[in-house]
């Protein structure tokens, strides 16, 4: 678990190579927020949260699982972590920040991820190549 890091993972430098293409400028891991959220856009006073889908139990999600071994540990252990996320995401909202979660498993679809993006950071989605055939 030590190798188990809390900034730049793979998933977060994803997300964050596309909201920077996306000409959006952000600060990171703001140690002053519930949380230490991902990505900060104070003007906008948004938040992005990449998620693991193992460490934050992404429900539904095949990679959200409860080893087999040492259950008595891991159980509760990855009870806190969602408990923790739900409280720091009560405490922004109540704070007056727009909360996006992002999980890993989310990454697959760059495309859609990036429209998802775009319609939580400016309002509106993206045109695509395959959504209009010609562009």
């Amino acid at each position: 678990m030590r190798r188990i890091t809390a900034k730049d993972s793979a998933p977060e430098m994803a997300v964050r190579r596309i909201v920077h293409r996306m000409g959006f400028r952000y600060r990171l891991h703001n140690h002053r927020l519930p949380g230490r959220p991902d990505l900060v856009f104070p003007r906008l006073r948004k938040i992005i949260f990449v998620h693991g889908c193992f460490w934050h139990c992404h429900a539904g999600c095949p990679a959200a699982h409860v080893p087999q071994s040492r259950q008595e540990y891991w159980a509760p252990k990855l009870l806190r972590n969602t408990r923790r996320d739900r409280d720091n995401d009560e405490k922004l909202n109540a704070d007056g920040w727009n909360i996006l979660t992002i999980w890993e498993c989310e990454l697959k679809n760059a495309e859609a991820l990036q429209n998802r993006v775009a319609v939580f950071l400016s309002g509106r989605a993206i045109k695509t190549a395959s959504a209009g055939g010609q562009v």
